[in-house]
């Protein structure tokens, strides 16, 4: 199949593309940095998804679509988090091979525990996924969402090298841990590539953080 992810440069995107490549499928990646990833069956463009997206030839019409690319900018968070992931559906949902899109999201989105503007274009994504799903649902595509609480990426890098902030936040989960970014691509790949069924959905992935609870009594 062909998929077309947004954001494969580093962390969640990047593992989601390597999985796509080792399961044998055709990526075509977008990211405003260079590529992270060499193989013969992966194509990377290197623009900003706020800048547009590449037209594609009728052989390499996309089966699937992950919109990835993100930011915890405050600035740029509604621009890249929410409005680039819409014009990246537009732009690619009328693909006649069209099976699936994933939009990663984040446990941000269900308890507002982030930056205000990040926290808004999260769960705006949310919002929009379920648009999508009640739209496209005619043609048989799938549409679903990710939210990952903690994600051992770049992205994190000021908590994963500090001590107490690392031990601090593992502690707000049930495991005792954050998740690694091949773990979400994982559950990325069984949505988008092995689900039939599952469409509108939100999957949290936060290793129990959402439900911890101290009962006091």
């Amino acid at each position: 199949m062909n998929i077309v992810i947004t954001g494969t440069s580093s962390g969640i995107g990047l593992a989601i593309a390597e999985k796509f490549l080792r399961e044998g499928h055709h990526v075509f990646g977008i990211d405003k940095e260079a590529a992270a990833t060499e193989h013969p069956a992966y194509t990377h463009f290197r623009q900003d998804v706020r800048d547009g997206f590449p037209r594609l030839a009728a052989s390499d019409a996309p089966h699937v679509l992950i919109s990835c690319a993100g930011t915890l900018e405050e600035e740029e968070a509604i621009a890249v988090d929410l409005e680039a992931a819409i014009r990246f559906t537009e732009h690619f949902e009328d693909s006649p091979a069209l099976r699936s899109v994933l939009y990663i999201a984040s446990a941000s989105a269900r308890n507002g525990a982030e930056f205000p503007r990040y926290v808004a274009a999260k769960a705006g994504l949310v919002g929009y996924m379920k648009n999508r799903a009640l739209n496209l649902a005619e043609r048989g595509v799938t549409v679903n969402s990710i939210s990952p609480g903690g994600v051992v990426t770049p992205a994190n890098r000021h908590i994963l090298e500090s001590g107490e902030l690392y031990a601090a936040v593992k502690a707000e989960t049930l495991l005792g841990k954050w998740a690694a970014p091949e773990e979400i691509a994982e559950f990325a790949y069984f949505l988008t590539a092995v689900n039939r069924s599952m469409t509108g959905e939100d999957l949290l992935i936060d290793n129990g953080e959402m439900l911890r609870s101290n009962f006091i009594w």
